[in-house]
């Protein structure tokens, strides 16, 4: 009862006190998408009353598709991804997905806590990678809550991740709650706990090209809120040193396009930044702008971190959305979360989680356009 109690109150504070009205002109609707085994699929559709649509599955909590206009008004389709539920059960680079327990990388799938020694399931190269060969992105979430007010709409998604998945200690409850406001803000709450010590790092993997995919991503133009970078080795795992970006081909402090000095990153970019959010309050992170459309997206968050990846191994071999072919370079990724490996990196920003305590953390996409 309790917690119904609560989240009658989230729902209500993150909606600003408003209840749904007959003449709402947000709107949430669902449809069956599909199945998985035997659960199934539904896939919800999002809309605010400024026309933004936003869908979302409960299939690996996936973000499917992001409908945003262009300074001429022109409503458009802003991540990669499919049209149907059968390319996200395939093989794919984790589009849009609910990416856990574990976001990026654990070096040989490793890590110690308090004294006991845990292996997790090894799927990349020698290193586990985003939750490992079932992590929460091939998940079915159960849905919570589905609400639509005038201003914003609501899709909370749980799921119990039980002791052992993937090698991970603790059962683990899972809360992501989606809100689409009135301001075209996708805000993705995140809320966690567990009944054993476990480590979690959770953040969403949309891809995203704000020329709707017509051209690639090297002319958009991006500032990132943050000083340095944590280096990695060539499986992609950190150093554990922090490097200043000034003066390098990291350096977005001031405002340069993705293609400008990408031939200076060795395979493009791929690497974790650690923002200038020192206190766990919301900050903003990043801001890309893509000339042509007049599209901002703008990037908030409460982590320490953010992964720059510019879907550096996209071959042309996968066809999403409108029978799209994604090659490299056709989306990218801004993934707010703590550091890579650090469950081994005593150093980084702890990504521990013990039973009484409340993991919660919030990232926010704003679009909006330039004249």
């Amino acid at each position: 009862m309790r917690s119904v109690i609560f989240y009658l109150i989230l729902v209500n504070l993150i909606l600003t006190g408003c209840k749904p009205k007959p003449d709402s002109v947000s709107s949430i609707n669902q449809m069956i998408w599909g199945k998985e085994g035997e659960a199934a699929i539904k896939l919800f559709t999002l809309t605010n009353r400024k026309g933004m649509e936003v869908r979302i599955t409960n299939f690996g909590g996936i973000i499917t598709s992001v409908r945003v206009q262009d300074k001429n008004g022109k409503m458009e389709n802003v991540v990669l991804g499919f049209d149907s539920l059968s390319g996200y059960q395939g093989t794919h680079p984790y589009f849009g997905s609910l990416v856990g327990r574990y976001a990026n990388r654990i070096a040989n799938g490793k890590f110690v806590l308090d004294g006991t020694p845990y292996t997790l399931a090894v799927n990349n190269g020698r290193n586990h990678l985003h939750g490992g060969l079932k992590g929460f992105d091939k998940q079915v979430f159960r849905v919570d809550t589905a609400y639509a007010s005038r201003d914003s709409v609501l899709l909370a998604l749980t799921y119990l991740s039980a002791d052992g998945e993937e090698g991970y200690p603790g059962n683990l409850k899972v809360r992501v709650t989606y809100v689409l406001t009135g301001e075209n803000e996708i805000r993705i709450w995140y809320d966690a706990e567990t009944d054993k010590p476990t480590v979690l790092n959770l953040t969403n993997h949309s891809y995203f090209n704000l020329t709707a995919c017509r051209e690639n991503i090297l002319s958009h133009e991006m500032v990132l809120m943050a000083d340095s970078i944590t280096p990695a080795d060539s499986t992609l795992i950190p150093t554990g040193i922090l490097s200043p970006v000034s003066g390098t081909a990291y350096d977005f402090t001031t405002a340069h396009t993705i293609g400008e000095r990408i031939d200076d990153v060795p395979g493009g970019y791929d690497i974790n930044y650690k923002l200038r959010n020192r206190t766990g309050q919301l900050v903003q992170a990043a801001e890309v702008y893509e000339p042509a459309s007049g599209r901002l997206l703008q990037v908030f968050t409460t982590e320490p971190g953010i992964q720059f990846y510019t879907g550096n191994f996209l071959d042309g071999s996968l066809t999403g959305s409108n029978g799209l072919r994604y090659d490299k370079h056709s989306g990218f990724c801004l993934e707010a979360q703590h550091f890579p490996d650090s469950p081994n990196q005593a150093q980084f920003p702890t990504a521990i989680l013990r039973p009484g305590e409340k993991y919660r953390q919030l990232t926010i996409y704003r679009f909006t356009v330039r004249p």
